[in-house]
């Protein structure tokens, strides 16, 4: 049979773009012989349970969903009643990339705060957690953060602590965003739990496709007095895997020999040395028309350069635009990019972005 695609092309707009690690496609091969029970009450999804409670506390409990919306619909489901409302960053997926699923399918409100950096604080979260107790308001009774945020930034262990803290006074409760959880944990170097759990996040959406799962997240209860119904929420936000041993073994073998904080570990390396790399050709004159928007802090590299130049780089190398109409880009690096894919990169941009080329923009 042909290949259908070249195996060695990488891009820079998304680790989604990226392929399962063979780590994962192993242990789906392991889990497929013989018959299991479905709906969950298989060997591997008993033993996943095991694990999570292993790294987030003994009352960690977790159900294995198909994706990332699906894992933020359950959860914040869970979290509030009918009449409830989270508040979120209006850079939030949750907000800006599923489609207003939390709203039609959870059939809650979705109350936003701009941020200068895709974080929430105590303070911008009292922009809207007010009204309760008025019937014309949806009430804000959950918070949502997201680890690493859709900009590329870090809440550290203290941060969180400080916001949960904050937001427990006030009877709420804390979900994090966790669909790049991983590359936060090897990015601060500290245990999971340092900065959920420990930090008093009462419900987390794991994230395993950006980090190389073929597919599967999971909602990992932290406190399972904050939540309410989850077992038949899966079911009805069709979340519910019949063979979810597929799913499971996938979740295993992210936690076995600390694969998920090898491979997102290696992605943040990846994304610095882009940018290292691209800083010193600015430092040295190489390049003209190129500045950085944001922190690199994982795996995401926020650029600002000329909208045409941007688009002929892209031709090349795939990237999403952040801003067009700022120029603000975005470049991602996953677990299987690789240093001369990094180098490759660079080299196109440079090319791109020297004095002869900016004459064209």
């Amino acid at each position: 049979m042909s290949r259908i695609h070249d195996v060695t092309w990488r891009g820079f707009g998304s680790d989604n773009y990226a392929g399962a690690h063979p780590e994962v496609l192993a242990a789906i091969a392991e889990a497929n012989g013989g018959h299991q029970v479905s709906y969950g009450a298989d060997v591997y999804t008993q033993r996943l349970a095991e694990v999570v409670r292993e790294h987030f506390g003994a009352r960690a409990e977790v159900f294995p969903v198909f994706n990332g919306t699906g894992a933020n619909v359950v959860a914040l489901t869970g979290l509030l009643p009918r009449w409830g409302a989270v508040i979120a960053t209006s850079t939030a997926h949750l907000h800006t990339d599923e489609n207003g699923a939390p709203e039609r399918v959870g059939g809650l409100k979705v109350l936003t705060v701009d941020t200068p950096d895709g974080k929430l604080t105590p303070e911008l979260v009292d922009r809207q957690a007010w009204g309760w107790g008025d019937e014309h308001r949806a009430q804000p009774l959950a918070v949502s953060i997201t680890q690493t945020t859709e900009l590329g930034t870090l809440y550290t262990p203290d941060e969180v602590r400080t916001l949960a803290d904050h937001v427990h006074a006030q009877g709420m409760t804390l979900h994090m965003d966790g669909a790049r959880v991983a590359n936060a944990a090897a990015a601060l170097g500290v245990p999971l739990r340092a900065f959920t759990t420990d930090a008093g996040v009462d419900v987390l959406s794991f994230g395993g496709t950006k980090n190389g799962l073929l597919y599967g997240e999971a909602v990992i209860v932290l406190d399972p007095s904050a939540v309410r119904g989850l077992t038949y929420l899966r079911k009805l936000t069709m979340q519910l895997a019949s063979k979810m041993r597929f799913v499971s073994a996938q979740l295993l073998a992210l936690f076995a020999d600390d694969l998920y904080l090898r491979s997102a570990g290696h992605a943040n390396a990846m994304a610095a040395r882009l940018r290292t790399t691209l800083e010193r050709a600015i430092a040295a004159g190489e390049v003209t028309g190129l500045g950085f928007s944001r922190p690199t802090q994982a795996n995401a590299v926020f650029a600002v350069l000329p909208r045409e130049a941007a688009d002929r780089i892209r031709e090349k190398v795939p990237f999403y635009d952040w801003d067009r109409a700022t120029g603000e880009v975005r470049w991602m690096t996953a677990f299987d990019t690789t240093e001369a894919d990094v180098d490759a990169f660079a080299a196109v941009i440079r090319a791109e972005l020297a004095g002869a080329s900016l004459s064209r923009s």
